[in-house]
């Protein structure tokens, strides 16, 4: 998800809640997402998808109560996202705790801290809606972002040997947790930062 520390550039980072998307943030979602499929991480997808398809999937992931879509902003253009999903209602057993899903950064924008950004928001705001557990999983290939998620205390519990399949070839996956602080009065409206 992203490279070795930030970079001091002065560039406004921005992570925010997305409801709609208009043609213009949806085209660079869309880039954002191939370029990250392209590099290998972030997606289930392996090969760079259709932007149609891509447009559908994301105005998709508006429609679905039990996911909420975060958008990455490098001086205000689209370069990744990250999914929040809540468990099923019938999951009583486990409603406190939700899922982080595909959180990435385009491989143009990394280095700036943006990743730390995309995933904080994320808990941020899991823990405002009352989520003390955020789990993830990624596959063995995506170094950086196994990289980062421990470097964010995230725990990591078991591995799926078989988890995919990427180029004929089995891939390993690992699974990760962290405990939630409950909020503590922020705002989770919006995360505006400038490195």
């Amino acid at each position: 998800m992203n490279g070795p520390g930030p970079r001091a550039t002065g560039h406004a980072l921005t992570v925010e809640l997305c409801t709609s998307l208009d043609e213009h943030d949806c085209a660079e979602l869309c880039e954002a997402t191939n370029a990250a499929i392209l590099e290998g991480g972030g997606f289930g997808w392996i090969q760079p998808q259709d932007r149609a398809a891509l447009a559908r999937h994301f105005r998709g992931v508006l429609l679905v109560p039990d996911r909420t879509l975060f958008l990455a902003r490098l001086d205000g253009v689209v370069v990744g996202s990250a999914q929040l999903v809540r468990p099923p209602r019938n999951n009583e057993a486990q409603a406190f705790a939700a899922q982080l899903n595909h959180a990435y950064i385009a491989p143009y924008a990394r280095g700036f801290g943006l990743a730390r950004q995309l995933v904080a928001r994320v808990e941020e705001h899991a823990a405002a809606q009352g989520f003390r557990v955020l789990n993830l999983d990624v596959r063995e290939t995506q170094r950086n972002a196994i990289a980062l998620f421990e470097a964010l205390d995230y725990v990591r519990w078991g591995t799926h040997p078989a988890y995919a399949r990427v180029e004929g070839r089995t891939v390993a996956g690992h699974h990760y947790y962290k405990l939630l602080e409950p909020g503590r009065g922020r705002t989770t409206e919006s995360l505006f930062l400038v490195d």
